[in-house]
C-alpha cells in the first residue's frame, strides 16, 4: 500500500507540473517567446478563481471556465499591446515581460493587499490502505490528462492546429497563402495564457493565493520547459514526468526541500547534457 501511495503522489506531482508548464511550453515551443510574466498569469488565474468563488460563483465554474477565460483574454490584450512589437527580439521580450510581471504584482497588491487568500479544496479524501489521499488530486490528474489530449487533438487534427504549426514554421509562406500571421500569433499567445490561467485555477484550492505566488512556480516551469525542448506537448509531458517523479521520490525519503533541490540539480545536469532538451535530441518530429 505504501508503494501505491507513492505512485499516486508521483502522478499528482506530474499532473501539477504538467498543468503548470503546458501554457508556457506552448508560447515558448511554438512562438519562441520567453514569457517572464508566466508566474503572474498563473497568479491571475488563481485570483480569478478565488474572487469568483467568494462572489458566489460555483467553484468548478470559477476554476474551469472563468480563470482560463479571464487570463486568456488578458493574454490577447498583452499580445496586441506589447508582444506583437517584439517578435524576433528575445532580450527585449524578456525585459518587457519582466516589467509586466512587476507591474502585475504591484497592481494586484494595491487591489487585494498582501493577505493570503484561498478556497477550500472540494471532494474530500479516499483511503489507500491505512493512508488517506485527496480526491482533488484525482481531479487534478484528470484535468491534466484531458488538457494534454485536447491540445494534441487541436494541434494535430484540426485546421486551426495546421495553420498554427505552418505559420510558426514559415510565416512568410503562410501570409502568401492568405493566412494573417498576426492573428495566428495573437490566438496562440492567448491560448497559452488561457492554459496558464487554467493551471492557476486548479492550484488555487491547494495553494495560498497571494500577489507573489508566481515566484514559487516560475523557476520549475522554465526548467521543465527547457528540459523538454521545442516540442510543446511531447517535451512538456516527458519533462514533467521525469522531474515530477524525481521530486516526489526524493521528497518521500527526505523532505520537500530536498525534493526541489534534487529536481533542480537533475534538470541542470540534463540540460547540460541535452542543451536542446529531450525533444531536441529525441522525438524531433513530435508536437
Amino acid at each position: 500500500m505504501l508503494a501505491a501511495l507513492i505512485g499516486f503522489n508521483v502522478l499528482t506531482s506530474i499532473a501539477e507540473l504538467l498543468l503548470l508548464v503546458i501554457g508556457l511550453g506552448m508560447i515558448y515551443g511554438l512562438m519562441r517567446i520567453i514569457n517572464l510574466a508566466h508566474g503572474e498569469f498563473l497568479m491571475l488565474g488563481a485570483y480569478a478563481t478565488v474572487v469568483s468563488a467568494h462572489a458566489g460563483v460555483n467553484l468548478w465554474v470559477a476554476m474551469l471556465i472563468i480563470a482560463p477565460l479571464f487570463v486568456g483574454l488578458f493574454g490577447l490584450l498583452v499580445e496586441r499591446t506589447l508582444i506583437r512589437f517584439l517578435y524576433g527580439r528575445m532580450i527585449d521580450t524578456m525585459l518587457a515581460t519582466w516589467g509586466l510581471s512587476l507591474g502585475l504584482i504591484g497592481l494586484v497588491t494595491s487591489i487585494f493587499g498582501t493577505t493570503v487568500r484561498g478556497v477550500s479544496a472540494p471532494l474530500g479524501s479516499f483511503a489507500i490502505g491505512p493512508y488517506n489521499a485527496s480526491l482533488y488530486s484525482v481531479f487534478t490528474i484528470i484535468v491534466a490528462l484531458l488538457t494534454v489530449l485536447g491540445l494534441f487533438v487541436l494541434l494535430r487534427a484540426t485546421k486551426f492546429g495546421l495553420i498554427v504549426r505552418a505559420t510558426m514554421q514559415n510565416p512568410e509562406m503562410a501570409a502568401a497563402l492568405g493566412v494573417p500571421p498576426g492573428r495566428v500569433y495573437m490566438a496562440t499567445f492567448g491560448l497559452g495564457a488561457a492554459l496558464t490561467g487554467l493551471a492557476g485555477g486548479v492550484i488555487a484550492p491547494v495553494s495560498g493565493v497571494a500577489p507573489g505566488m508566481g515566484a514559487a512556480y516560475v523557476a520549475r516551469a522554465f526548467i521543465t520547459v527547457l528540459g523538454g525542448g521545442a516540442a510543446t506537448i511531447t517535451g512538456s509531458t516527458l519533462a514533467s514526468t521525469l522531474f515530477g517523479t524525481i521530486d516526489q521520490v526524493v521528497t518521500f525519503w527526505t523532505t520537500p526541500v530536498f525534493g526541489q533541490v534534487a529536481l533542480l540539480l537533475f534538470a541542470v545536469v540534463m540540460i547540460r547534457m541535452l542543451p536542446q532538451g529531450i525533444t531536441g535530441r529525441f522525438f524531433r518530429r513530435s508536437i
